[in-house]
């Protein structure tokens, strides 16, 4: 399939023919990827979609047919079109990896390069860490509420689109879920594809015991009947055992699990649990699904439900509670005779004010319980001290604390330099263990449903000081009526 370079903002194009025109093709931005504020009022994000935006990077150019739409828009003079022909991108990209733990406002990627370079990417960078980043938080949530117990992905049918379907499950098996229903997923990407049956087989047969016979005769290593289509209690699980007990144990089978996917969960798996172990199926499991998210799956457990294993669907495809996660590309600095200009975004929103120039982004870890205590935005000049730091949370003064017990990580990667890729992106299973790792780190009141702690993210102190004095030097043009030179958008 051809590649969609043109999925892009169209103003993406109409800015690189201005800067064109200006003959400003060699002069160097520096644009932050970040967000804003967590989906589902968590505490935090898990970052996902570096491996599409190396594959995206690696792959970037303008086809004949995306020259020749151009052309008939009739927006862009030959000489621009020959550029965009050429064009492969030549910047330097850092990044933090897949699967770590991120908060709101931190630079996730930042892309170092000349300014159409920079501005071309920006559109289909965000899409591509924007949807996975959301359903790999999404995912942890479900998967954390399920307590040990077993996540399966089943949203293909519900997701938007086959190819949210397919990296959809993808990224919830990365935040911890144990496979998906989506048979490409594990042609693609190796995550487990599972399924039983619906309900049309068992009503496909005169009798719902002659749907369990022949469904375990087809597939008696690996046997699970979904038992309510009729009655789970007097007809679905009774006919189940039945099966177990005639045709799987006198062939030398175990029967596996039978599936709950309607009525009240809690009930009818504790009951289903007391007549399965009544008949010795001490390891048949118990498979639950309908509607399920996080929420009602806290509420299962603490009800006493019996269920070893999840599905989740629409809940987890879609992030339905919590549809977009907000990425956004700021230009933060340009440089000029290797010197570093800052730049920032000012506006009458205080949340939507950018942290101005090129910076770093660090991590502080204790030594003892080895969890994060905090992060730290810093400019990229900066040296961060190894035994001594007082962390300050900007929004929460008494959240203050100084750290001497910690070890210290720089978070972003560099990924491209000068164009080229000099990044070993990981496999899914490194990248997986990866993200449970990074979660084991963060304190477990920061990862609440209801009012987590907030996590701290701190301003060096030098970042803070150039920030006020952009955000003075604003106020003093306010005042002379010179703001013409500031940018506002």
């Amino acid at each position: 399939m051809e590649n969609k370079n043109l999925v892009m903002d169209y103003y993406q194009l109409t800015m690189s023919y201005s800067q064109f025109k200006l003959g400003r093709m060699d002069e160097i931005g520096y644009f932050d990827m970040f967000y804003r504020s967590n989906p589902d009022h968590g505490g935090y994000v898990i970052f996902n979609g570096l491996d599409k935006v190396i594959d995206y990077i690696k792959n970037f150019t303008f086809s004949d047919s995306d020259i020749a739409f151009l052309r008939q828009k009739g927006d862009f003079d030959e000489s621009f079109l020959t550029y965009l022909k050429d064009f492969k991108f030549k910047g330097d990209i850092y990044s933090v990896a897949d699967g770590t733990v991120v908060f709101p406002n931190e630079p996730l990627i930042t892309v170092r390069g000349n300014m159409i370079e920079a501005q071309l990417i920006e559109t289909k960078l965000l899409l591509l860490v924007n949807y996975p980043s959301l359903i790999s938080t999404k995912a942890s949530r479900i998967v954390r509420a399920a307590s040990g117990h077993g996540v399966m992905e089943f949203g293909t049918r519900r997701a938007q689109g086959e190819t949210a379907a397919i990296e959809g499950a993808k990224y919830a098996y990365i935040a911890g879920a144990v496979g998906t229903a989506c048979v490409e997923a594990e042609k693609e990407y190796g995550v487990p594809a599972l399924g039983t049956m619906a309900h049309s087989y068992v009503e496909s047969f005169d009798s719902e015991y002659e749907a369990f016979l022949n469904y375990a005769k087809t597939f008696p290593t690996k046997t699970t009947l979904l038992v309510d289509t009729y009655d789970s209690l007097n007809s679905g699980v009774p006919n189940a055992i039945r099966v177990a007990k005639e045709y799987l144990e006198p062939n030398g089978y175990r029967f596996k699990g039978i599936r709950l996917d309607s009525g009240d969960l809690a009930y009818l798996s504790k009951e289903a649990r007391r007549m399965l172990d009544q008949a010795s199926l001490f390891d048949c499991k118990i498979l639950a699904s309908n509607s399920l998210d996080e929420y009602l799956i806290q509420d299962l457990l603490n009800q006493g439900a019996k269920i070893d294993i999840f599905g989740v669907g629409e809940n987890l495809i879609t992030s339905k509670s919590s549809p977009v996660l907000g990425g956004v590309y700021k230009l933060v600095a340009m440089e000029k005779d290797n010197v570093i200009i800052p730049k920032i975004k000012f506006s009458d929103n205080i949340g939507k004010i950018t942290n101005p120039s090129y910076k770093k982004l660090y991590r502080f870890y204790d030594k003892d319980t080895k969890c994060a205590l905090g992060d730290v935005i810093a400019l990229a000049n900066e040296t961060i001290s190894k035994d001594h730091y007082r962390l300050i949370n900007p929004m929460q003064e008494e959240m203050t604390k100084t750290i001497t017990n910690y070890d210290v990580k720089e978070l972003q990667q560099l990924i491209f330099k000068n164009g080229e890729l000099v990044y070993q992106v990981p496999s899914i299973e490194e990248t997986r263990i990866y993200c449970k790792n990074e979660l084991d780190h963060l304190y477990p009141e920061m990862k609440r449903f209801l009012n987590p702690t907030p996590y701290i993210v701190d301003l060096s102190k030098e970042l803070l000081i150039l920030k006020r004095e952009m955000l003075c030097k604003k106020q003093e043009l306010i005042e002379s009526g010179q703001t013409h030179k500031y940018s506002k958008r």
